[in-house]
């Protein structure tokens, strides 16, 4: 088992985190005050200089435009770019977009790929994945809703969705709705290429979450979708499929959550540890890292940010290698662990700044509020845990 980077993506990763810090952490002020549409004429000036140093859509198809870096690869990447919230976006291999591009590359058509996969690649359009419904569990993607109904060439979308990431300013959605309600269980549900501007396509508000509501990119939008027609053209893979492609999507698409949680908890823990050496808390010079509370949670934040490394990149090396339906346990493991080591590391960071950590003067405070969602979307903790433990008892009973 060898997944040690190779100089070239040693060289790429440097390169993306000496970008980081030099251009885009200096924005974090700025972004932390204002709408996210008000950043967007800068962010385009940075995105323009990701595309000259030829770091563009790191994980995308190199025949789309990106650089066809492999999971393993694009991990290493995912967690320099992770260091702040500007990353992904900038070098544009950010969630929703990624995995609609994945889904887009494996199962659209010629034309298809035309209209919504080449100009969302390039970064001329945005995406968003509508499948949590408000009335439905999200950790059960097979109870839905939302239904999809035939009507000559066309289906008529009904239903009502949530969390729909990024859905302000986004192009398309990629849906999923029931199209055949007779069938078993996951065989159901399809995923539907559903234009924003579309009639009944209504974008009811920007959730608040935590106290904030974001705008453009960073939102997350309920949708209600009203007798809503589109072609069955716009239909993704065969009817029935879309659980099936839902599965797809997500074992590498929590690779790229875990990886990023990596540089978010990374950022934390040099955060922490600056603290820790600066703050002095008596008159004799006593700083908070002299404290033998404040060394433990440094210790211990030290060695399970490694630990989570090294379970996330094994998990990217088993997609690479064996598939993502192989690898289920390993990425179920990943999922629940990456996600609480980031929320522990984060907390320990804001509790060592204090005050100043509950503040937006520096950046904790909003990755505290963002990210504590991560134990909960794409799956609860809770429900990996229960999945994983049933599939090791099984394998026990087996024996």
């Amino acid at each position: 088992m060898d997944f040690a980077p190779s100089e070239k993506i040693q060289t790429i990763v440097a390169m993306i985190k000496e970008f980081v810090k030099a251009e885009l952490v200096p924005l974090e002020p700025e972004f932390l005050v204002k709408d996210f549409s008000e950043m967007l004429p800068v962010i385009r000036e940075k995105q323009e200089m990701v595309k000259k140093m030829e770091l563009w859509a790191p994980n995308f198809p190199v025949e789309c435009g990106g650089m066809g870096l492999s999971l393993l690869e694009h991990g290493l990447v995912s967690e320099a770019l992770g260091y702040s919230p500007l990353g992904h976006f900038v070098f544009w291999c950010q969630a929703p977009d990624a995995g609609n591009v994945e889904i887009l590359h494996e199962h659209g058509s010629a034309a298809q790929k035309e209209r919504y996969l080449n100009p969302l690649v390039k970064g001329d359009i945005r995406s968003c994945f509508a499948m949590t419904e408000v009335d439905m569990p999200g950790s059960n993607p097979v109870m839905l809703e939302t239904t999809a109904v035939k009507d000559g060439n066309d289906y008529i979308i009904n239903g009502h969705k949530w969390y729909t990431t990024a859905a302000d300013g986004a192009d398309f959605a990629i849906t999923m709705a029931v199209t055949n309600p007779e069938a078993s269980t996951y065989k159901q549900a399809s995923m539907i290429i559903v234009p924003t501007d579309t009639p009944g396509f209504n974008r009811v508000r920007n959730i608040p979450v935590m106290g904030h509501e974001g705008d453009d990119y960073f939102s997350h939008g309920e949708i209600l979708f009203e007798s809503c027609r589109v072609p069955q053209t716009n239909l993704l893979g065969h009817e029935g499929q879309g659980f099936v492609m839902a599965q797809d999507r997500l074992g590498p698409g929590r690779i790229h959550h875990c990886m990023r949680w990596l540089g978010i908890c990374q950022r934390a823990f040099d955060l922490l540890c600056q603290r820790a050496n600066e703050r002095v808390i008596s008159p004799t010079g006593t700083t908070l890292g002299q404290r033998q509370t404040v060394q433990n949670w440094i210790a211990e934040s030290a060695s399970e940010l490694q630990a989570a490394r090294l379970m996330t990149l094994n998990s990217a090396w088993q997609i690479d290698k064996i598939g993502a339906a192989k690898a289920r346990d390993s990425v179920s493991m990943i999922k629940f662990v990456v996600a609480n080591t980031m929320n522990k590391i984060v907390d320990r960071a804001l509790q060592v700044h204090g005050g100043l950590g509950m503040t937006d003067d520096t950046i904790l405070a909003f990755f505290y509020r963002h990210e504590r969602a991560a134990r909960i979307y794409d799956g609860a903790d809770e429900v990996h845990k229960s999945s994983l433990a049933k599939r090791i008892l099984k394998s026990y009973r087996n024996n």
